[in-house]
Order: C-alpha cells, then structure tokens, then sequence
C-alpha cells in the first residue's frame, strides 16, 4: 500500500514537473516572439513616424519577428529617448530618433539620460535635407541676392519657424551665422500653419522638410532659393545647395535607429545588420525617396561617431539661437 502511494505521488510530482518546463518553455517561447518595438518621439503622421513604419515591415521580415511602432510624443522626442534608455537591452525596445537627438543634448539644461552612453547606435536610416523657400513676391532669386537684400534691410525680413528648437529653425540658425545677417524668426505652432503663411505672403522665408515644399516649389506657389544638402538633389538639379554660395554650410534633418545601452555587441550587430538590410531594399528605399529623404544604412560605428559630431555641431547653433525647450 505504501510503495502504491509513493508511486503515485512520484507520479503527481513527475507530472507536475512536466507541466512547469512545458509553461516555462511556452513562456520562453511568448517572451521571444514578443514584438519588436520601436518607439517614436512624435505624433502620428509625422515624418519621424512615417520613416519607423517605413522601416518596421522589412525589419520584421528579416528579423522573422513582428516589428510594431508606437508613438510616444513629449518634451521633443526625450520621453521616448528615456523609455528606450531604461528598457532591457534584450533587442525587443528600440528607438526611432531624429535629429532633436543630437539637439536635445544643449537644448535642454538637463536631460534624464545621456544621449550616447545610454544608447546602442544601430544606423542612421536615412537623412533629410530641407530647402530654403520663399514667397514668389520677395525680390529675391537666389541665395547671394538674399544675402545683399538682408544686409540692407537688417531685421525687416522674417523666417517663419515650425517649432523651437527643430533642426528646421537651426537651421535659419545657421544661416544667418553664415551669412552674417539679421532676420527675425517668427514662431508658430507646428510646421503646416507656418507653411500656410508663408504661402499666403504673411512671412517672406522658411526652411521647409523638401517633402513638404515640393508640392508647392512645383506649382509656382513657392520659390525655392537653395538646398541645404552638400550638393544639388536630384529631384531639383536648377536649385543650387546652399553651401555654392556659403561654403561649408549644410543642414540636414536625419532619422536613426537606436537601442539601449549595454546592449550585447553580437545582438546589436544582428539588429543593424537587418535593419540595414531592410533600409536598401526596394521598396523601403522608393518610400524613404518619396519622402524627400536620401536612404542611408552606415555601420554602428559609423553612425555612433556622427551622433557625438552631431552634438558637438549643434551645440554651436543653440547657443547662438538662444533657442529654449517649448
């Protein structure tokens, strides 16, 4: 009767122990085809958002996993950035971050990470220069023109700005310190209002994404003076690069895949390796191109050392901006 219990209860423990490795293995089995995320520090429809979505189906296909994106907007992408540096370095949180990356780092007086050491660079997915535009009523053609119509009317012509501290204002940032001119920045609360007066003559200049000035640059409704690519784009061979005129300037937008910090070299490699991938595939590229932004894909290496150029680039603008976090 005895040796009958103590099999039966050998029984229940064996079984027991079956069940527990059968859920440990199926939990094991959940936690690794758990999708990828990759956060974004913007709202939907933005271009920091179109490049993740861009990006997320080809990634999944090499990664073999699911790759979903979700928005995290706030405080100029850091929300995001914070969340990403405080997730496990396990290649199942990433960030999609943009050029405020790299500007965050002078534009606020403290940050609750560090822009480098508390994340893994994977690459850069693509850069995204802007143009200068203005309205077709301003006497202007070209940059050089510009330049002599500011120098003589200091403080009488206007740069509409889409937001504070955007690569877009520091852009006309870098201009006015390149040319050595004065124009008046004049604020507004996103990019598609401050497109609609200059459009409608109330702001002569703007700084424009080139996926958003192209539309009307082409239609007559805008007059494109100059890229701030380092040479001409291809969509637009008759509007020089800025940089003809100002040598050395150049000003572009860039979107980069981040992972946290202390991330396992081997992992980060296999995730940039597949992102990488994914960035010059056909179909990624022609809708990173639709966009007005030039595909990338640069090593971790590569796109690790651009980010600290970065910083130390647009600290230079931020302080003579004067530019402070909305």
């Amino acid at each position: 009767m005895r040796t009958s219990i103590l099999t039966l209860r050998l029984g229940w423990i064996g079984m027991a122990m079956t069940m527990t490795m059968a859920l440990s293995g199926a939990q094991a089995q959940t936690a690794a085809g758990a999708p990828v995320r990759i956060l974004v520090g913007a709202p939907a429809g933005g271009t920091t958002d179109t490049m993740a979505r861009t990006l997320a189906q080809s990634l999944g296909q090499q990664l073999g996993r699911v790759v979903v994106v979700e928005n995290k907007p706030g405080a100029g992408g850091n929300l995001a950035a914070d969340m990403v540096a405080k997730a496990a370095p396990d290649g199942n949180t990433l960030l999609m971050s943009f050029t405020s990356h790299a500007i965050n780092a002078s534009l606020y007086p403290s940050l609750p990470f560090d822009p480098i050491k508390d994340f893994t660079p994977l690459t850069m997915v693509s850069s995204s220069p802007s143009m200068l535009v203005a309205h077709p009523s301003l006497p202007v053609k070209n940059v050089a023109e510009l330049v002599k119509l500011a120098k003589e009317k200091p403080g009488q012509l206007n740069f509409a700005i889409g937001a504070l501290g955007s690569s877009l204002h520091l852009a006309g940032d870098s201009f006015k310190m390149k040319a050595g001119v004065f124009i008046v920045n004049i604020p507004y609360r996103g990019t598609a209002p401050a497109v609609q007066d200059v459009l409608a003559g109330q702001v002569e200049l703007m700084f424009a994404a080139v996926g958003n000035a192209q539309a009307h640059v082409k239609a007559g409704k805008l007059r494109a003076l100059g890229v701030t690519s380092p040479k001409r784009l291809a969509a637009f061979p008759d509007v020089p690069a800025i940089g003809e005129t100002l040598p050395g300037y150049e000003s572009s937008a860039w979107f980069g895949l981040f992972a946290p910090g202390r991330m396992n070299p081997e992992l980060a490699k296999r995730l940039s390796d597949a992102a990488r991938v994914a960035i010059q595939s056909p179909e990624v590229k022609r809708r990173i191109e639709s966009e007005g932004a030039i595909p990338a894909g640069n090593s971790p290496q590569e796109f690790a050392k651009f980010v600290e150029s970065e910083i130390v680039r647009w600290r230079t603008v931020v302080q003579y901006s004067g530019a402070k976090p909305e």
